[in-house]
């Protein structure tokens, strides 16, 4: 019973932790994906029309030698407003580069791929056409073709992002080709964004330099408040599965109380005598350990390839529980959690102190 126990909290501890990465993962690339990591832009003059900034910056080099910059991307971002019969909605149309069809191909001119939520709001699909209007000093009308229909990743507002081509948007604008709104820094999974966007803004006092955590708090202030939930969760399965481990120690102790006895009649002392139990828990709390990850990685392959637990989006930003297998949080939550067990395992070790041989001896 304390190996299965053991084994059902080192299933919580693993799934937790995977979740968490998980839930980290998808929701800084949901967000990279509307603003990058780090994004660069020219301070706003008031007028309606889109101020924009050179493709390629004098410090680009700088900026690419800094530890965690993986990538820098030119887009341009139009709001817009989108029409289908007597349904309007407010979108948001991004231009990134090399933007590719379904089969890998380029997509043609004037061909957009849009939200599932705006597929649905509009009663629109792949190989409809899209009519947007862009508002500024002129207005301007734009006839897209849909090309594809792509699954939010996050979900945060009502201005759905509609990816277009870079060089419509720049024709749009009436743009050259070394023109953009911004740039977009795209950094590796470790970097840290305030560092990365301090260290650009040094090198960029002349442009407005933000990182995603300060555009969107809310929602790596709920990701910091999910870490801090595993953290209290891999401390109470470590003392729950620590203490089923205890109790069964101390049956296993009281059951061969004559024995113990014995052993110290024979000249082996306490010390020895604990350390045996505690080997003996300690292959106990292994086998559970073996058979928890055993579990939990099984359940994180079924999750994370068929999506089979469903969220609210309204509530999780995602529609699914996302789960991420990362092996160094793993291996570190299984050390934590095997190093604090065998630490409670010493609390029934100190009953082998208090046994009497001479009384066990005899009333065998």
């Amino acid at each position: 019973m304390a190996a299965v126990a053991i084994a059902v909290s080192f299933f919580v501890i693993i799934v937790a932790v995977a979740v968490s990465s998980g839930f980290r993962h998808e929701i800084r690339e949901g967000v990279a994906a509307m603003t990058g990591d780090v994004n660069i832009s020219p301070f706003p003059s008031g007028s309606d029309e889109p101020e924009s900034l050179a493709v390629h910056l004098p410090q680009e080099a700088a900026i690419r030698a800094l530890p965690g910059v993986k990538d820098i991307v030119p887009v341009v971002v139009r709001a817009g407003i989108v029409k289908n019969g007597d349904t309007v909605h407010g979108v948001i149309v991004k231009g990134i580069p090399d933007q590719v069809g379904n089969d890998g191909s380029d997509r043609p001119s004037l061909s957009v791929s849009i939200p599932q939520r705006l597929s649905e709001i509009m009663c629109l699909g792949e190989g409809d056409d899209l009519t947007t209007y862009f508002i500024g000093e002129k207005l301007r009308v734009r006839k897209f073709h849909i090309a594809s229909v792509h699954r939010d990743l996050i979900e945060l507002d009502d201005n759905l992002l509609v990816y277009a081509n870079l060089e419509d948007l720049q024709r749009l604008n009436g743009w050259e080709a070394d023109e953009a709104s911004s740039l977009e820094v795209r950094l590796t999974d470790n970097a840290s964004q305030e560092q990365i966007e301090l260290e650009i803004g040094t090198l960029l006092e002349d442009y407005y330099v933000s990182s995603s955590k300060r555009t969107y708090p809310q929602v790596f202030d709920w990701l910091n408040l999910l870490d801090f939930n595993v953290v209290i969760i891999l401390i109470l399965m470590t003392v729950v599965a620590g203490f089923n481990m205890v109790s069964g120690l101390l049956i296993m102790l009281l059951r061969n109380i004559s024995t113990v006895g014995t052993l110290k009649t024979l000249g082996m002392d306490n010390r020895s005598i604990g350390r045996l139990f505690v080997r003996i828990g300690a292959e106990a709390v292994l086998k559970g350990m073996l058979i928890g990850n055993a579990a939990a990685l099984l359940f994180c392959l079924i999750q994370g390839t068929t999506h089979l637990i469903p969220l609210d989006p309204v509530n999780y930003f995602v529609s699914w529980v996302p789960v991420r297998v990362n092996l160094l949080w793993i291996l570190g939550a299984d050390a934590a959690a095997f190093a604090g067990i065998l630490l409670l395992l010493w609390i029934p070790s100190r009953v082998v102190a208090r046994i009497d041989p001479a009384r066990t001896v005899k009333a065998d």
